[in-house]
């Protein structure tokens, strides 16, 4: 295996992006391995590094992508003790909906 290409900060070739950078292009990573490190030097301290990507286009939303999202929505919204709609996507914190992990303030 040998070493990663490093860049100074800035000066990456075209075709390489961080994953932040490849995200805000509408990018996604290829799937292989790093292809290629960013360095910025640092007076007192060791280098900033960000590891570089190289892009592929991300995949489209098919209907059954786009159904399979809506369903797990749907279920983010049920409550596991009263099984109703809570009209929101239940906290993970509470585990239930408002009425129901709070019953106290719903009789009010």
């Amino acid at each position: 295996m040998g070493a990663l290409p490093v860049f100074r900060w800035r000066l990456a070739p075209d075709g390489y992006a961080t994953r932040r950078q490849l995200r805000a292009r509408g990018l996604r990573p290829g799937g292989q391995p790093v292809a290629a490190q960013l360095e910025r030097p640092r007076r007192r301290r060791g280098p900033l590094v960000a590891y570089l990507d190289l892009a592929k286009p991300v995949r489209p939303m098919t209907p059954a992508r786009w159904a399979a999202l809506a369903k797990a929505n749907t279920a983010r919204r049920i409550c596991p003790t009263c099984r109703r709609d809570a009209g929101y996507v239940i906290p993970a914190s509470l585990g239930e909906c408002a009425p129901c992990a709070y019953p106290e303030h719903a009789a009010a």
